[in-house]
C-alpha cells in the first residue's frame, strides 16, 4: 500500500498506452484520477465499485431496489473498462451516476472520496484496490464486499500471502459470499465470524436479460425453422474449436464474441474456414446461404439466447475460468461448456449433477453434444437448470438489508 503515495507516474503511463490502444475514453479520463464535471448530489450517496460488464450489470437490480426502499438516495457506479461504461451510458435509473473508477493512487483515491462523499462503499466481487479501501476506512465509511468471488488462482495466491490478504479483507464490515469455494479461501486467510455470510450470487436474482422484441419479432421470421445454435462469450482460441465443431453441426452458428473488438479478426477466421458469414455491426442481412451470424455488438445477448435453444459458454476452453449460465439458463437455452469453470465452479457442479449442462472438451466432443441436444432432451435440461437456480439464498434482498442498515 505504501507504494500507492509514488505509483501516479506509472499509472499515467499505462494511461497513455490505453488511450492509444483505446482501452481509454479520452474524454472521461479526468475520472481516473478523481475529477468530474458532475457534482455530488444532495443527502445519502451509496457507491458501488463493479469493475466491468459482468459485475456492472449485476448489481442493478439491487440498485432498483435500494432505490425503491429509499427516496432520498442515490447511486454512485464506478466500473474501469469502455465497454462496462458504454453500457452505462444509456437507460440508467434517475439517481443514478456513473464514473470511471479512480486509479488506486493517493491523489485520486482522496480526490474522489473528497468530491463524492459516499455514505456506503461497496465492492463487487473480487476487484480491491488497498490505498482506496485505506482511504475509505480513514474517513470511517461502511465498507461492504458484496457477491465476493474468488478464482482458484487467487485463492492460492492469498493462501500463499495470507497475512496481507487477511489485513486486506479484514478492513471490511460485513462480506457477503457467492459460493462455497470463496468462504473456504476467506476462512483460510482467517477471515471468519459474524460478519461473513454465504448468500448466493446476485446474478441468480437478475431477472431475464431484455432484448428488443420487434429485433427478435424480425429474426424469428427470417430464420423461420432453421437449426441454430450459440457460442456466447467466447475468448481468443475458443473461436478457432467453435468453428471446427459447427463444420459437423450445420444449420446457423450465432457467434457472440466476449469482447467486440476482436470482430474482425474472428470474421477473418470465419473466412479462411471456408464459411459464408454475415456481421450484425455491419448490418448485414441473414440468408438461407449465411452459415455464421457474427453478432458484434454489446448488450444483445438477450437476444441471443431468446434465438438459440442451445448455447456454448465461452471463456471455458479457453483458460479465462468460464463466465456464468444462469443468463442462458433464466432463457430456456440449453448449457455446454468446457472445463474451465472456475470462476463459477459451485453452480456449474450443481447443473452437472442433475444432467443441466454439458461438459465438453474439443471442437469435436463440442459438436457431438449440440448434435445430441434434441427439442425433448433441451427442454429437460432448461427444466432441471432451472429448478437449480431456484434453489439460491436470496442474495439481492441479504445485501438490500446489508446497505439499508448502515444507512
Amino acid at each position: 500500500m505504501a507504494a500507492s503515495y509514488v505509483t501516479g507516474p506509472l499509472f499515467a503511463m499505462w494511461q497513455r498506452r490505453a488511450l492509444r490502444s483505446g482501452k481509454e475514453d479520452e474524454k472521461r479520463i479526468g475520472e481516473r484520477w478523481g475529477q468530474s464535471a458532475q457534482t455530488r448530489p444532495d443527502g445519502p450517496v451509496v457507491w458501488f465499485h463493479a469493475a466491468s460488464v459482468g459485475e456492472t450489470q449485476s448489481i442493478l437490480p439491487l440498485v432498483d431496489a435500494l432505490l425503491a426502499a429509499r427516496s432520498d438516495v442515490h447511486v454512485l457506479i464506478t466500473s474501469t473498462t469502455r465497454t462496462s461504461a458504454a453500457l452505462m451510458s444509456t437507460g440508467l435509473p434517475d439517481r443514478v451516476i456513473h464514473q470511471m473508477a479512480p486509479y488506486d493512487t493517493v491523489g485520486a483515491s482522496r480526490a474522489f472520496l473528497d468530491r463524492w462523499r459516499p455514505d456506503v462503499a461497496i465492492w463487487i466481487e473480487s476487484e480491491l484496490w488497498p490505498r482506496m479501501l485505506a482511504e475509505v476506512g480513514r474517513r470511517a465509511i461502511p465498507k461492504l464486499l458484496l457477491n465476493a468471488r474468488v478464482s482458484a488462482r487467487t485463492a492460492q495466491r492469498w493462501a500463499r500471502f495470507d497475512k496481507t490478504a487477511n489485513a486486506i479483507l479484514s478492513q471490511f464490515d460485513l462480506i457477503q459470499v457467492q459460493e462455497q469455494t470463496t468462504m473456504d479461501a476467506l476462512t483460510a486467510v482467517g477471515v471468519t465470524g459474524k460478519g461473513v455470510a454465504l448468500t448466493g450470487s446476485l446474478k441468480q436474482d437478475r431477472p431475464p436479460l431484455d432484448c428488443d422484441a420487434t429485433a427478435l419479432a424480425d429474426l424469428r421470421k427470417v430464420l423461420g425453422e432453421r437449426p441454430v445454435w450459440c457460442a456466447a462469450s467466447t475468448h481468443a482460441g475458443e473461436e478457432e474449436i467453435v468453428l471446427a465443431a459447427h463444420r459437423d453441426i450445420g444449420g446457423l452458428l450465432i457467434l457472440v464474441p466476449r469482447h467486440t473488438e476482436r470482430a474482425p479478426q474472428i470474421a477473418t477466421l470465419c473466412a479462411e474456414a471456408g464459411f459464408v458469414t454475415a456481421r450484425r455491426s455491419a448490418g448485414d442481412a441473414i440468408t438461407s446461404d449465411t452459415q455464421i451470424y457474427l453478432a458484434d455488438t454489446m448488450g444483445e445477448l438477450g437476444l441471443w439466447y431468446r434465438i438459440a435453444p442451445i448455447a456454448f459458454i465461452g471463456g471455458s476452453l479457453a483458460d479465462v475460468g468460464g463466465h456464468n449460465p444462469y443468463e442462458a439458463a433464466q432463457l430456456n437455452t440449453a448449457i455446454i461448456h468446457g472445463p474451465h469453470i472456475e470462476n463459477f465452479a459451485q453452480i456449474y457442479e450443481a447443473l452437472g449433477a442433475v444432467d443441466a449442462a454439458k461438459l465438453v472438451l474439443d471442437g469435436g466432443t463440442l459438436a457431438h453434444a449440440v448434435s445430441a441436444i434434441d427439442a425433448t432432451t433441451q427442454s429437460r435440461m432448461v427444466r432441471a437448470a432451472k429448478a437449480v437456480l431456484q434453489d439460491g439464498p436470496g442474495a439481492t434482498k441479504a445485501a438490500l438489508d446489508a446497505i439499508l442498515q448502515r444507512l
